[in-house]
């Protein structure tokens, strides 16, 4: 007797397999692809598009993008708030919407975040050839332009026959939902494919769960570990994203309140602690506070907790600079555990901080360095304090003050998103997290134009919590256009656009290494040639209002409070513009970054950035 089949396409079949796959870790159950994001095109609008009008939206939820980097970056924002055990699929036509994946696919692996990537390819009977947007390889037929998702792919298939599918399909899963191999998931479906219809066997459609483990520390490593921490006399902790994907913010404050040992945290990782937390000493590295820095230098054993160790976080190789100091990394992964040469003790970080607080039962730091880091948390505490104060509620904000404000109109649970320029630096060192997910920073790509379209992810995420969008105008000017898509969803992101007039970030590094802020800045050209005439006309909360955004302006810091409260209490997409005093009121970095500078230079700008470089340099050093 044969097995009972059903008679589909290949799209068809593909949106009801993943209709019925889910995540369980916990005992707590989801749905593993929640929802599709799409922008149709000849490539997928008679395949995939067709297929999910008739699966319909209790299938399958579609969510219409108008940026298909943008459609990534939603789907991003949205796996990361929900800890990497729901995602989202991205749908797009051959040609340049394929390829405008690219970048949110880079996003996603580079920070180990689940998404599922669905683009449209040629037809793989090659009949009609070249069809419209074809790339055409003189000696690799093969070849289409979605073969640049490649290398920004943890895992990435051509279906070139209906049954194909199948055992692709099985594949993309089993990433999307492992924690030690998760990022960005393509399926790349020939046009012709994907309408081709198919006898399916029923097995493919039943309902399948995915268990995400929490492997357990081999234990011969846990008892070095053990031994490790217990020599150690200036151990510190450092906090990366992997705390917050496993839930292991509670497991950690248990080891920490039971053995002293302070936390510094990574832009991913800031949040493992609150804020007010003695142990808690903020950021680290190059945009670190001054206590985590001071005490990665001197610190003889660092214990990386879900960390991979970017050049910001050990400041190019110059922070860790005590001359016994040793590496002790848990990490799910074992390429991110052994870094740094590393003793290593690969497992997940709630199940191996939970076996390190039993191994370490009784041991505690001595009681002068809890002093020496809880005096320095209190000195930081006040360089925050300064730099969120305003002499003059009557004044232009500076960026900071902006902060300051806002720390004051959110609520504990409230999420703050940002990615790149400035804002980075200051939220790493000022920002006073309350709660796991309020900070989420995408530094690991540190994309302009992931935080608007990664509020609309988190919005869809959590309903009912308050979002912020924290964007500079180059930023915003990047990729506003998911604006339309919040106020169609109904989706009450707020947006606090910062007015700075250029690249204010890259200026001010532009300037350090010889650069003289070199095309960095919105004006009008000037006699020279050079970008450094009036300020450009642009009025972008013009702009935000004509996407369908409430706008409120604020010139003053006064007005700046008044319209934060008023945005939160809103039901409906608002966007906060206010221009920024560019007067720097951040503290400044407490440890270098490696940006090399012209080793020959005519200009003295230059030539004095490299004699503060080789300077720089000369304290790189290699852990074996």
């Amino acid at each position: 007797m044969s097995a009972p089949t059903r008679r589909l396409t290949t799209a068809q079949a593909l949106v009801r397999f993943l209709s019925a796959q889910y995540t369980e870790r916990d005992g707590v159950r989801r749905r593993l692809i929640a929802g599709t994001w799409g922008i149709f095109g000849h490539g997928n609008v008679a395949g995939v598009g067709q297929a999910l009008l008739e699966a319909g939206e209790a299938a399958m939820p579609f969510h219409q993008g108008r940026n298909e980097q943008s459609m990534v970056h939603a789907a991003v924002g949205y796996a990361r708030q929900l800890n990497r055990l729901s995602a989202q699929a991205v749908t797009t036509s051959i040609g340049p919407g394929a390829t405008n994946l690219v970048t949110g696919a880079a996003l996603a692996t580079i920070n180990r975040l689940p998404v599922l990537l669905l683009p449209g390819d040629y037809f793989a009977s090659h009949a009609p050839d070249p069809l419209l947007q074809q790339l055409e390889h003189p000696v690799e037929a093969d070849v289409s332009v979605n073969d640049t998702l490649r290398p920004v792919s943890r895992y990435f298939d051509r279906v070139t026959r209906p049954e194909a599918l199948i055992p692709s399909a099985l594949q993309a899963m089993r990433v999307l939902a492992d924690p030690a191999e998760t990022g960005a998931v393509t399926l790349a479906l020939p046009q012709d494919v994907q309408a081709e219809a198919y006898d399916w066997p029923e097995e493919f459609f039943a309902e399948r769960v995915w268990y995400v483990r929490r492997p357990a520390p081999d234990p011969v490593e846990l008892a070095a570990a053990v031994e490790a921490i217990r020599s150690a006399e200036r151990p510190l902790i450092v906090a990366g994203g992997g705390v917050h994907h496993s839930e292991a913010e509670d497991a950690l404050k248990a080891f920490v309140e039971a053995t002293g040992v302070p936390v510094a945290s990574t832009q991913a990782g800031k949040g493992s602690l609150r804020h007010d937390h003695p142990a808690d000493l903020g950021g680290i590295g190059h945009t670190g506070t001054a206590v985590s820095d001071a005490l990665a230098r001197t610190a003889d054993l660092v214990i990386g907790v879900g960390t991979r160790y970017t050049d910001f976080t050990t400041a190019s190789g110059t922070l860790f600079q005590n001359p016994e100091v040793r590496f002790l990394n848990l990490n799910i992964t074992g390429f991110d555990a052994h870094k740094l040469s590393a003793r290593t003790l690969v497992c997940d970080a709630r199940a191996g901080l939970e076996k390190l607080a039993e191994g370490l039962s009784g041991h505690r730091v001595s009681e002068a360095y809890e002093a020496e880091y809880r005096g320095g948390k209190e000195r930081w505490d006040e360089v925050v304090e300064a730099a969120y104060r305003a002499a003059d509620e009557n004044a232009v904000p500076t960026q900071t003050q902006v902060l300051g404000a806002l720390d004051a109109a959110v609520g504990d649970d409230d999420v703050v998103i940002n990615a790149a320029g400035s804002l980075p630096g200051d939220l790493h060192k000022l920002w006073r997290s309350r709660s796991p997910r309020q900070y989420h920073l995408e530094y690991g790509y540190s994309c302009m134009g992931y935080e608007i379209p990664a509020g609309i992810g988190v919005q869809q995420a959590a309903p009912g919590t308050p979002v912020w969008a924290l964007v500079g105008d180059g930023t915003y000017l990047m990729m506003p256009t998911e604006i339309v898509t919040a106020v169609q969803e109904r989706l009450p992101v707020n947006i606090v656009l910062l007015q700075n007039h250029g690249y204010a970030s890259i200026g001010g590094l532009s300037e350090e290494t010889g650069g003289e802020r070199f095309g960095t800045a919105y004006r009008f050209r000037a006699a020279d040639g050079t970008f450094t005439g009036a300020p450009l006309p642009v009025d972008l909360a013009a702009n935000a209002a004509s996407l369908g955004m409430d706008v409120l302006r604020a010139k003053t810091v006064r007005e700046l409070r008044e319209a934060l409260a008023a945005a939160r209490a809103s039901d409906r997409p608002t966007c906060v513009y206010v221009e920024t005093d560019p007067a720097p009121t951040a503290p400044p970095a407490e440890a270098w970054w490696d940006v090399p500078v012209a080793e020959t230079a005519s200009r003295e700008a230059a030539v004095a950035a490299r004699e503060r470089y080789d300077r720089q340099v000369a304290g790189r050093r290699r852990h074996l």
